[in-house]
């Protein structure tokens, strides 16, 4: 596992090779945030089976995907390329080729780097996570190969622990959604827990009309508020919680073609 630290906070983030047990085939290998935590308050973040067990579909952290169901570009038979995992065979939820990243080191930044090819259809990824005072930013470039084009569809899947209020988010965008078990639509513009404590999970898609980039506000148990923002308007815009963890999934969704690339990010700030 690497580690990026400084005054305020320890980022802890997987080895794609030292770690590999710990991954399957959901979740990007390359710049997959583990853990972070406060050097005087303890770990920040939780996940749907923390701290009691870990299995690499539910992950834990600040994990991010990029969605398996439109990376059909280049596969022959059950053979799959994923983004950021390899040659996967989806059906069986396996991977059989990992990709292999070149990783530069320092103190407070991680880059990764790999290049990833089945058949005719290829491309180069790079993920970097830096820490800068409070913030964790998470980056990411795509650049298509020479041949095809690909359907591209990140998330990002923040893990959060559940506040002492029910408040838990809010968004500079206007978001609503029709009426559930889990959920409401606070005065103040907070989403709120409905019939807490849960048993079960809660997962709810967002009707929004986002003009601009997301921006997200979030109860904290031990900080208060943190707070997210991405350089990206939202596509879909789910999200889910359960006893332990509360989370939400910016979608962002675009087309790439021949040699086209492009680059988006995520910034944390606790």
């Amino acid at each position: 596992m690497y580690t990026l630290s400084n005054q305020e906070l320890e980022v802890s983030i997987l080895d794609p090779v030292v770690d590999q047990e710990r991954f399957g085939t959901r979740y990007c290998t390359g710049g997959y945030i583990f853990q972070v935590a406060d050097h005087r308050l303890g770990n920040l973040m939780t996940g749907p089976t923390y701290p009691d067990a870990f299995n690499w579909f539910d992950g834990q952290g600040i994990p991010d995907a990029f969605s398996t169901q439109t990376q059909r570009d280049g596969a022959t038979g059950n053979q799959t390329l994923v983004p950021g995992i390899g040659v996967c065979d989806l059906q069986e939820r396996k991977v059989l080729e990992w990709c292999q990243w070149e990783v530069k080191a320092e103190p407070t930044l991680l880059r990764f780097r790999t290049r990833q090819q089945l058949g005719d259809f290829s491309f180069e990824l790079e993920r970097t996570v830096q820490l800068l005072e409070r913030s964790v930013r998470s980056e990411t470039r795509l650049k298509q190969g020479p041949k095809g084009g690909i359907t591209l569809r990140w998330y990002p899947h923040p893990f959060y622990p559940h506040p002492q209020t029910d408040e838990l988010i809010k968004f500079n965008i206007p978001v609503s959604f029709p009426e559930n078990p889990g959920y409401e639509m606070g005065a103040n513009g907070f989403i709120r827990r409905r019939n807490w404590p849960w048993s079960e999970g809660y997962f709810q898609a967002l009707d929004h009309r986002a003009d601009r980039p997301l921006i997200a506000v979030q109860r904290h148990p031990i900080l208060g508020l943190v707070s997210a923002t991405c350089s990206y308007i939202p596509a879909s815009f789910p999200i889910w919680g359960n006893a332990r963890t509360f989370s939400w999934e910016p979608f962002l969704e675009r087309t790439l073609h021949t040699n086209q690339e492009m680059d988006w990010w995520i910034s944390y700030d606790f």
